[in-house]
């Protein structure tokens, strides 16, 4: 990849290469398999790394235009597709989701149980475009054990795979009681996944077709898609996990969480977490969103739409939202988390910079303030107890110079 001297954009060569040590130790001590790393500033790529291998046993080294399974950096995809359907007059944000999806007319909320069962009332208000995009849905992945409504995610973990259709899925989704009442708190959830089904059932096309025609092609994402083809097959990074730090083993594809074998086409394309992509394709997608929805050559989004889908709709009665018990630093936006306070950051930012991370460890961020962007991908789980994607953060802001 094509470098600038990181001093030609406000960057410190000495200072950058702080990243390659860094990485350079965590493939050494066993602790991640293999990384690619970027840094961009100014519009020119002034850090680019490549460490370690894509795959241990066959001792390949990990290589520029290798594929990821990304996870949820699916989600902001999925999200532009929205706001495209939007900017056409299809849909509106607050619109209820069941006058696309009928059967969440029939979601009911769940607000205790007792030993005659779940304590069951109707929505109100209703599900709307906006929980989804917002994770106020009521949705969950089942990941939690504050209610009981949580179960049936988990009783269910079979039938949400690749080989059930996508309306199949979602309408499964929608048989299963919200975990709260809508826009009452925040929750990760399958709420992406709903909306992929929508962008289907507006466009008339499916999933992978509608991101190919109208997001992938202008902006040359020739790499991303929901299924790997034979043709690419050995450019698929392997996924590793651990059961101790510095012990990473490989994980068969029949026990890789959600997209299982992504070498065979689905029949259920999910918008929250199915994409395999490139650094190269998602470095494209960033600079669309820090150029407000322009790309070279013409204009995916408005700049007022990324401005709303970059700013915080969180309200502070819910602040701080929470991924179980964790509490988070951030707000979150129409498909993005989004800096709000740098007091309360835990990592080095800009109040506005935005982005989102994948459960195999990818990750990047826009900072519009200081026109940054950094991308970081390798294929290890879980995310915790690693903290790699922040300290690469800390690592690349450090850099700046002016």
């Amino acid at each position: 990849m094509q470098t600038t001297t990181p001093e030609d954009v406000g960057l410190s060569s000495i200072r950058l290469d702080r990243i390659n040590s860094f990485m350079e130790d965590l493939v050494k001590d066993n602790r991640l398999p293999g990384v690619l790393t970027l840094v961009q500033r100014h519009g020119k790529v002034a850090h680019f790394g490549k460490f370690g291998s894509m795959d241990i046993a066959a001792g390949k080294p990990m290589q520029e235009d290798a594929l990821f399974r990304i996870y949820s950096m699916t989600k902001p995809i999925t999200s532009v597709a929205i706001m495209l359907l939007l900017e056409e007059g299809r849909l509106n944000l607050f619109d209820p989701v069941s006058n696309f999806i009928s059967a969440f007319a029939n979601t009911k909320v769940c607000v205790g149980s007792s030993t005659m069962g779940l304590d069951l009332v109707d929505q109100q208000p209703v599900m709307t475009i906006h929980h989804l995009l917002t994770h106020t849905s009521g949705l969950s992945y089942g990941s939690f054990y504050d209610s009981p409504a949580e179960e049936f995610y988990r009783r269910s973990d079979n039938q949400l795979q690749r080989e059930t259709s996508l309306k199949d899925l979602v309408e499964k989704v929608a048989s299963f009681p919200l975990v709260f009442q809508l826009g009452t708190r925040w929750r990760y959830s399958m709420s992406v996944d709903v909306l992929g089904y929508i962008v289907e059932v507006i466009s008339g096309m499916s999933l992978g077709d509608f991101f190919k025609e109208r997001i992938f092609k202008p902006l040359g994402m020739v790499d991303t898609d929901f299924c790997v083809p034979p043709e690419k097959v050995n450019r698929l990074a392997q996924i590793y996990s651990s059961d101790a730090l510095y012990d990473i083993r490989p994980v068969p594809p029949a026990y890789i969480p959600g997209i299982r074998d992504i070498t065979k086409p689905t029949l259920s394309p999910l918008g929250g977490a199915g994409l395999v992509s490139t650094l190269g394709d998602y470095l494209a997608f960033s600079n669309c969103m820090l150029n407000k929805g322009a790309y070279a050559g013409g204009r995916l989004l408005s700049r007022k739409t990324v401005e709303w889908m970059t700013a915080n709709h969180i309200p502070a009665s819910l602040m701080p939202i929470k991924m179980g018990l964790d509490e988070r630093d951030h707000g979150f936006g129409l498909g993005f988390r989004v800096t709000t306070h740098l007091g309360q950051a835990r990592r080095l930012s800009s109040v506005g910079e935005f982005g989102w991370g994948g459960l195999a460890n990818t990750y990047f961020w826009v900072d519009p303030a200081e026109d940054f962007i950094g991308l970081m991908m390798t294929q290890h789980l879980p995310k915790l107890p690693y903290t790699a994607n922040d300290i690469f953060r800390n690592l690349a802001y450090q850099a700046i110079t002016d």
